[in-house]
């Protein structure tokens, strides 16, 4: 399907694990990428569009980011539009995790987590809004929230992360009504564990990547494909309907 022919997406996080798939979804079904991501990761960024455009799966361009930067977001999103001729649909997917019991986190590991993960993403859909407010047209945004914004992680380590992610799911409500008269959509995405760079050195450990499966009813991790999908859908005409939804990509977790 070509659902988003003639669109253009500009994603942020766009060289990870999990943004490379949300980039390749959104190629397939037409849409100009822009694939946004720090300057250290250029050589990433530069591999993933020349596959874009060697598949002939759509026009796609590399923009450096730094989602704790607003300034730096704005001028990602402005070369966006000149590179790409437009902008309609963006994913806030820029996000990490430090890993430590709640006792030991620090207060620089709590900013750490929370300027990228809320802050950025705050911002990032923000700027998105901006332009899709000046062109005039409305859009579609989709934010990267994540099973632990729905519920506590079981395994602990992760406080900064689940409060992050909680304050994604509600802030995809919150601005959906408030850019609903502009007509776009926000909307959030709820992925359970899912091989990326992200959950590398996490399941490492067999048993605790054991403990995931056996915790989940399907049994199963998602694949990073299956989340690009949900976020296809959402940024697509089939979801014009459908705003301030969180969509958990979960193979059950949430349904316990």
């Amino acid at each position: 399907m070509q659902d988003l022919e003639g669109k253009v997406a500009f994603v942020t996080g766009g060289s990870g694990g999990l943004g490379t798939a949300i980039a390749t979804a959104l190629a397939r079904q037409g849409a100009a990428v822009a694939v946004a991501d720090l300057p250290s990761r250029t050589s990433q960024v530069a591999a993933l569009v020349g596959q874009l455009q060697t598949s002939g799966q759509a026009e796609a361009a590399g923009v450096e980011l730094d989602v704790r930067a607003p300034a730096s977001i704005r001028a990602a999103v402005e070369d966006t539009v000149a590179r790409l001729g437009g902008l309609d649909i963006g994913v806030c997917n820029a996000g990490l995790n430090v890993r430590k019991p709640s006792l030991e986190v620090t207060e620089e590991d709590w900013d750490t987590v929370l300027d990228v993960n809320l802050r950025g993403v705050f911002f990032s859909a923000q700027s998105v809004a901006a332009k899709l407010v000046e062109q005039g047209r409305g859009g579609k945004i989709v934010l990267i929230a994540s099973i632990m914004g729905l519920v506590g992680s079981p395994f602990g380590h992760a406080a900064a992360y689940c409060a992050s992610k909680a304050g994604v799911v509600n802030l995809a409500r919150t601005l959906a009504v408030e850019w609903a008269n502009y007509r776009i959509n926000v909307n959030a995405v709820a992925p359970t564990y899912a091989p990326t760079p992200l959950t590398e050195g996490l399941f490492n450990d067999q048993s605790r990547l054991q403990a995931v499966l056996d915790r989940t009813p399907m049994a199963s991790l998602a694949s990073p494909e299956s989340i690009a999908d949900a976020v296809a859908f959402l940024a697509s005409p089939r979801a014009d309907m459908i705003t301030g939804v969180t969509l958990p990509v979960d193979c059950g977790w949430t349904a316990w």
